[in-house]
């Protein structure tokens, strides 16, 4: 099974895809498309996690970048380690991933107005393609918080 069938898939780029969470199958499958590199997002402890993520991405010879975002409190130092986490992985075929591409889509947003040249504008509409951030006031403050 493709990651393109994971949860909330979205392709970025041919370089950048999101997604919610990947099932055992479909990480299993990721070096065989053309991923170099994973961002998860999803804490370990969620009922969501796959056990043993790491070493199934790893053991393809894809890199792996684990950054624990609690849900209901995301920090800005959460999204500054996203950021270097992104910035590490130059041209290299990327996988970002949390439960529902939630976490991800506002966060590769905030990334956008910070770093890619976008306005606030379209990073809320980018989120909004995925998730109305209204329906967590967590995150509706967090993102308009980052974004200045």
């Amino acid at each position: 099974m493709s990651v393109r069938q994971a949860y909330n898939y979205r392709e970025i780029s041919p370089q950048l895809s999101t997604a919610g969470v990947i099932s055992v199958e479909q990480l299993g499958e990721l070096g065989a498309e053309g991923y170099e590199a994973v961002i998860n997002l999803l804490p370990e402890d969620s009922p969501y996690a796959i056990e043993g993520e790491r070493d199934i991405v790893t053991g393809q010879g894809i890199d792996y970048a684990y950054i624990p975002v609690d849900f209901a409190a995301p920090t800005a130092e959460d999204f500054e380690q996203f950021a270097t986490a992104m910035q590490a992985q130059g041209s290299r075929r990327l996988m970002v991933h949390c439960a529902a591409n939630y976490r991800v889509s506002a966060f590769y947003a905030i990334y956008g107005v910070k770093y890619l040249d976008w306005s606030a504008e379209e990073a809320r509409e980018f989120i909004a393609s995925t998730w109305d951030l209204g329906e967590k006031p967590v995150w509706e403050r967090f993102v308009t918080d980052m974004l200045g």
